[in-house]
């Protein structure tokens, strides 16, 4: 019997899809990764980190109860759908010490669970050191007990390339990339060159709207990005850093200059924080004057997921101009397999 906790199999990020017979492509799922446990009437959800997920998920965990098999293992995503996309905002919400949030949270925005790799299948069957492709039949077999229940939903595979890049296209509230996986590979736990992530990067114009400084006052951290709604506000959507030290000098001299309202009239970025330090989440509005283009991975809520990158300074564009219907809307395509 496989007990938890698990270092789940990670992949490493890479900027070319690997090509041969021996890969296999999936959807990389904008949720958290999740392992779950049963053994009879017993049930873990252990997050990527080894942590306890099922107080936060019972739905979840009446879910797996409903299931016919009694022994098992399974990896995935879990996610929680909102009309015709994922929102990790919701799903962040869960995790909350409140009980009474939780269950009340459950019942008004079920989570989903999305099956990708089975690593036991019977108290007797243990499935970590079989190869990929024959893990990935006995899943297909074990996703029929799916029928039974809303919550539970197969992930789908490919072997062609092409569906690969439609699914990069498709990169957006539901998806965050592709993974590649070598159909020959055991499970193996941590980052392995037998699975690879891809991500579709995208650039986008944004309003620079605000900064923060450098723990030492000397220079910029970050540049908070803005985009304007059909009510002309402009929300904050994000951050970009990776700014060089000599950069950061420079552009704190540059902004400081601009520092004044209105800054952010829409939505505005969070003020203190218990979870920061001291001082770091404070920051400075500007008079939106400034236009920066920066490279993303991923849109969702009306935000950046992470940080961007900044690629260019754009003095040709407009502030008005940097509105959300720049970014790329995702195809409402249902991918899930019952």
């Amino acid at each position: 019997m496989l007990e938890p906790p698990i270092e789940p199999m990670e992949a490493e990020q890479v900027d070319d899809i690997p090509v041969g017979a021996n890969w296999q492509y999936e959807p990389k799922w904008d949720g958290f990764r999740c392992l779950i446990f049963r053994s009879d009437d017993d049930v873990f959800l252990q997050s990527k980190a080894g942590q306890p997920l099922g107080r936060y998920f019972p739905e979840i965990v009446s879910a797996v109860k409903s299931l016919n098999p009694k022994w098992w293992v399974l990896d995935g995503e879990l996610a929680v759908p909102v009309r015709s996309t994922f929102s990790f905002d919701q799903l962040l919400q869960r995790v909350h010490p409140a009980a009474s949030r939780v269950a009340r949270l459950a019942k008004e925005t079920p989570a989903i669970y999305i099956a990708f790799d089975l690593l036991m299948a019977g108290k007797e069957t243990i499935l970590l050191h079989s190869r990929l492709s024959e893990r990935r039949r006995q899943l297909d077999e074990f996703s029929s007990n799916f029928k039974t229940t809303d919550r539970f939903h197969l992930s789908p595979f490919t072997l062609d390339t092409r569906q690969v890049q439609a699914w990069l296209k498709a990169t957006g509230n539901n998806l965050d990339g592709v993974v590649c996986k070598q159909r020959e590979s055991g499970y193996v736990s941590g980052v392995s060159p037998a699975f690879q992530k891809v991500k579709n990067y995208r650039s986008i114009d944004c309003v620079v709207g605000g900064f923060r400084y450098t723990a030492d006052g000397k220079g910029v951290a970050s540049l908070l990005l803005g985009l304007y709604d059909r009510a002309g506000k402009l929300n904050h959507v994000g951050f970009t850093s990776g700014l060089k030290g000599d950069e950061r000098v420079e552009l704190r001299k540059r902004l400081e200059k601009l520092i004044g309202p209105p800054g952010f009239d829409g939505d505005a970025p969070g003020g203190k924080s218990r979870w920061a330090p001291a001082g770091s989440r404070e920051w400075k509005p500007l008079r939106p004057e400034l236009v920066v283009e920066v490279r993303y991975d991923h849109f969702t809520g009306g935000r950046f997921r992470h940080g961007t990158r900044l690629l260019r300074w754009r003095p040709d564009k407009a502030p008005r101009q940097c509105r959300y219907s720049q970014i790329p809307q995702p195809a409402e395509k249902n991918l899930l397999v019952k």
